[in-house]
């Protein structure tokens, strides 16, 4: 049932807006062909087939029931690609409750055979928006793209995916994406340690440090520009927030590199609220782990989470945990 009242009726009128732009823009570059793959990177494929199978079966001894996401390469299927969308009413972040609009829609091309050109500004709202052939669903192969990442991002990426499936976690979407995010790295560095491959393992390392570091960067900015929402014209308040970003160097590297070709003041409320779906306990989870007596404890912790969770209710939660592990440790 829809609400009848009249800012829900204008909302979906914005939204029907920009998904009908979308569509025509999209609808116009979906008609590329496929190329048959060279002797190289059909080899890469097959490694990587090989790889995910091993990762599959490694995230199955910490708890992660494996799904049939990303167990195909290409060469057994055609690509899905999404284009995420999420919109945040200007002035307001998705700090308290879910962002206010988000949808996908699919197109069967790699998402490098289908390029977006450009997002117009919607009027009341921000607008954020990504692409990518990784996702939580059958349909989600192995491109060609993704088997030539480096593979601590890959390992990541399965791990991430697989503990999506309803047999792990099914929780509203922002609480879900806020666990399963720090447990894949965390699965990752896991994966690299039991295999003894110290190189890779300490990429995975590094690569957790940072993402702790953006967390903790993201939580103190949504924190400031949260106030800055409440104090000033939304215009004179998204300037403030974007200046602010020169103090969270971390985070600002992730901003500036995953909005390219995106108008920073257009996107800033639906980003931010975008990436603390993801970000916002990473770093609660992350020292959690450090708390437990191994990683499958703190997976099996996690998924008595109660299915209705919130986002306050989820923080109380991990504080719960994190008195649990203190006093058992003592």
């Amino acid at each position: 049932m829809f609400p009848s009242n009249n800012w829900s009726r204008c909302r979906l009128t914005a939204f029907a807006g920009i998904v009908a732009a979308f569509l025509v823009l999209l609808s116009l570059s979906s008609c590329a062909t496929i190329q048959p793959l060279s002797t190289g990177t059909d080899a890469r494929l097959r490694q990587t087939a090989s790889l995910i199978d091993d990762v599959k079966a490694f995230g199955k001894t910490l708890g992660i029931e494996p799904t049939p996401a990303l167990s195909r390469t290409i060469q057994e299927g055609p690509a899905l690609s999404m284009l995420w969308l999420w919109m945040q009413r200007a002035g307001t972040l998705a700090l308290h409750r879910p962002i206010d609009i988000r949808t996908a829609i699919g197109f069967s091309a790699e998402k490098e055979r289908l390029k977006v050109e450009q997002v117009y500004r919607v009027d009341g709202y921000s607008v954020y928006y990504r692409q990518g052939n990784e996702f939580a669903d059958s349909r989600s192969v192995a491109t060609i793209g993704f088997a030539a990442q480096p593979i601590v991002r890959r390992v990541m990426v399965v791990l991430h995916e697989d503990l999506h499936g309803d047999a792990n976690f099914a929780l509203p979407w922002e609480i879900e994406e806020a666990i399963v995010t720090p447990l894949g790295s965390l699965a990752a560095v896991a994966y690299f340690r039991q295999k003894g491959d110290d190189p890779n393992w300490q990429n995975a390392v590094e690569s957790l440090s940072e993402e702790r570091k953006l967390s903790r960067e993201l939580n103190a900015l949504a924190s400031e520009a949260e106030k800055l929402f409440a104090s000033l014209p939304i215009d004179d308040a998204k300037q403030k927030v974007l200046q602010q970003l020169s103090r969270y160097p971390t985070y600002r590297r992730q901003f500036e590199r995953q909005i390219q070709g995106q108008h920073p003041p257009t996107v800033l409320e639906a980003k931010l609220s975008h990436d603390l779906a993801y970000y916002r306990f990473f770093d609660q989870i992350a020292a959690l782990a450090e708390l437990a007596p191994n990683l499958k404890l703190l997976i099996d912790d996690l998924k008595t989470l109660p299915p209705e969770a919130t986002a306050d209710r989820a923080e109380r939660f991990l504080r719960d945990l994190n008195s649990k592990y203190s006093l058992a440790a003592r």
